[in-house]
């Protein structure tokens, strides 16, 4: 059953981390943070969701960070339970699909936690400020192949953000396979 995040919580902060990415290198927020805004996506490798707009998440974060804004996506799913998103597949996943962004590791889940993410795919988007503006969806297509004119809701989101500081009032949450958290 798919899972679907809270509508926007519009201006809560963005809470800092320090993960490290399928690159070898550890990331915070500062250093992902684009001067214009910040996109931060809750992915994983195996989720049907995911692997649909993975090809377009690729250009979309191409055509944001042009623009001046900071992406990185975050797997957070426990590795025992689900091993295709162990980091070893993560850097597989990263490689196989050209990510132009940081693929970062939260192991310990304690940064999906903060960010309350969801599912994956989870968009958060942030102004230069970083307050959340967007908690929407990629685009209105989901797993489902896009026609190469569709609206591009996340991007056309994100430079109302970069150009106003404010995200769109309407936002349609993203749909997704829920975060595989540890048991406790």
């Amino acid at each position: 059953m798919a899972a679907q995040p809270p509508t926007c919580d519009f201006g809560a902060k963005a809470p800092d981390f320090s993960l490290p990415s399928t690159d070898g290198k550890t990331w915070s927020l500062a250093d992902v943070a684009g001067e214009k805004g910040t996109v931060l996506i809750f992915i994983c490798n195996h989720c049907p969701y995911v692997k649909g707009i993975i090809e377009r998440l690729v250009m979309d974060a191409q055509t944001l960070q042009t623009a001046g804004i900071g992406v990185a996506a975050i797997c957070a799913n426990d590795a025992t339970s689900h091993p295709a998103d162990s980091f070893e597949k993560m850097a597989e996943f990263a490689k196989a699909h050209a990510f132009p962004f940081p693929y970062l590791h939260d192991e310990s889940q304690e940064v999906a936690r903060a960010y309350g993410a969801v599912c994956t795919p989870d968009f958060f988007g942030y102004n230069s400020a970083g307050e959340l503006q967007y908690r929407g969806r990629l685009d209105a297509f989901g797993k489902k192949a896009a026609p190469a004119d569709a609206p591009r809701e996340l991007v056309e989101a994100m430079m109302q953000v970069a150009t106003t500081g404010k995200g769109p009032e309407e936002q349609v949450p993203s749909m997704g396979c829920s975060i595989k958290w540890k048991a406790e």
